[in-house]
């Protein structure tokens, strides 16, 4: 029977979730639903200093908003510390880890000297083949015995081999002197622990590979197969920062992108299926393999995430639509939407979500739906209610009190009153936005008179012509 596939995402909570944390959570999501497996999290919060209640709670919000659900308890690194030290002992005794008396100052002397004379400055530890009987009442750390001729070999599934020579690897610390293990020994145990069977993260972690294939030999554990991912740079080139724009997710949902749109764009920032631009979930979970991914920086773009975000929002389900509208305007600060609001929006949606490529940009289509009477028109808007257009709206406003109230009829009798005016429709057109919605770029009249209804849309036409007392 073929193992289970594992994969995990380990952020550290001193801050938000990163954008290419996300990436990086979303590639380890796909590589195991695509086959059966199970995604694990953990929070690698063992910089006490630096880890905080809140960057955890802001990691496991955005996670939420862009629907990574994970399997199993979330792991906390720092509560696995007793497993941590255990295993070190356990390297300790068998041979494989050694302890370390050395004094940072003379640490610090023999790296000075060694590079005054032009040597190597990795510390080699002069207790490394010392005997026991000889060690010192002092405290001292545990270091791992790491193999000093040869090579280490890692075998990455993006990267390809990377080839690294033992004698540049030095005996890498386990255990502090106040008995606490390092970081990377608790990333080994808990992978190991974990089950995790593939290690999908960022290639500033290739480094690190290497020397924490040295604590798998120690044990005799599997390695899991490694999948270094090149990080994400912004338009110019340049490592991502702050001058790039957002970094956090939670910033992204902030500025109206679609879950569903960024979970396909994160997916092509690095991995390609193809020509495939666009595509669902199920789609991603299927055709998500490491083979895919590029060994490039992949640049983030702006209007490629924006273009496909509106290609989401054009196909969602129009109640699934609104539900992550409300979920926007809470995180934004905007007032709840009534339950009129919700009903309206739930009507209109099939006109406001097409060419929409943001929340703000179909709260900006919905304003029809959640302005309120009379209309105020804006100044551009107000312009082409002049006398003669709030005369036909008047004569306008009778003709369509009987009608069925149908897009066809509704065009009819519109086109026909603004002939009987010696003039077009299209010349009406801007009159009636004004008088539904009090602005010149709207939907289409008509969809508006059909989300609106015939009593409001009278209403709002009956104000607008008699506003000048005709």
């Amino acid at each position: 029977m073929a193992q289970q596939t594992v994969t995990r995402f380990a952020p550290s909570p001193t801050g938000f979730l990163h954008i290419g944390g996300a990436r990086t959570a979303l590639f380890n999501w796909l590589y195991a639903r695509g086959r059966g497996g199970k995604f694990l999290l953990r929070i690698e919060d063992t910089d006490r200093a630096r880890s905080t209640p809140e960057a955890t709670a802001a990691i496991l919000r955005g996670l939420n908003w862009l629907g990574l659900d994970h399997d199993d308890e979330v792991i906390s690194q720092f509560e696995r510390a007793p497993r941590h030290a255990e295993v070190a002992h356990d390297m300790l005794a068998s041979g494989n880890a050694y302890k370390c008396f050395s004094t940072q100052d003379e640490i610090e002397t023999f790296r000075e000297t060694a590079k005054a004379a032009g040597k190597s400055t990795l510390f080699r530890s002069p207790w490394r083949d010392t005997d026991p009987a000889s060690h010192p009442d002092a405290p001292f750390v545990v270091r791992l015995r790491a193999p000093q001729d040869g090579n280490t070999v890692i075998k990455d599934t993006v990267q390809g081999n990377v080839t690294i020579r033992n004698d540049q690897l030095d005996d890498m610390v386990l255990l502090r002197s106040d008995g606490t293990p390092v970081y990377m020994l608790a990333v080994v145990v808990d992978d190991h622990d974990m089950g995790v069977t593939h290690v999908i993260r960022g290639d500033d972690h290739l480094n690190n590979a290497a020397r924490q294939m040295g604590i798998y030999s120690a044990m005799n554990w599997t390695v899991p197969v490694w999948a270094h991912i090149p990080l994400i740079h912004g338009p110019d080139g340049k490592k991502l920062s702050k001058r790039h724009g957002a970094l956090g997710v939670e910033e992204y949902q902030q500025m109206g992108y679609p879950a569903a749109g960024m979970r396909n764009y994160l997916a092509r920032l690095g991995w390609s299926h193809g020509d495939d631009e666009f595509f669902d979930d199920q789609q991603a979970i299927d055709w998500f393999d490491l083979a895919g991914i590029g060994r490039s920086p992949a640049r983030l773009d702006f209007k490629k995430l924006e273009n496909v975000s509106g290609q989401h929002m054009a196909v969602s389900q129009n109640a699934a639509l609104l539900h992550e509208l409300q979920a926007f305007m809470q995180v934004t600060d905007q007032p709840p939407l009534t339950e009129e609001q919700n009903d309206g929006l739930l009507r209109g949606m099939y006109c406001l979500k097409d060419r929409a490529k943001t929340f703000g940009d179909l709260i900006e289509k919905a304003q029809f739906i959640l302005t309120d009477t009379p209309i105020q028109p804006d100044e551009k808007s107000a312009k082409s209610l002049d006398t003669v257009s709030r005369g036909i709206l008047a004569a306008l406003t009778p003709q369509l009190l009987n009608a069925s109230w149908s897009r066809d009829e509704l065009e009819a009798i519109t086109t026909r009153v603004a002939e009987e005016h010696g003039t077009k429709f299209g010349k009406l057109a801007g009159p009636m936005r004004a008088a539904l919605a009090g602005r010149s770029v709207t939907p289409s009249v008509f969809d508006m008179m059909l989300v609106l209804g015939r009593d409001e849309t009278l209403l709002r036409l009956g104000q607008a012509a008699a506003a000048q007392g005709i």
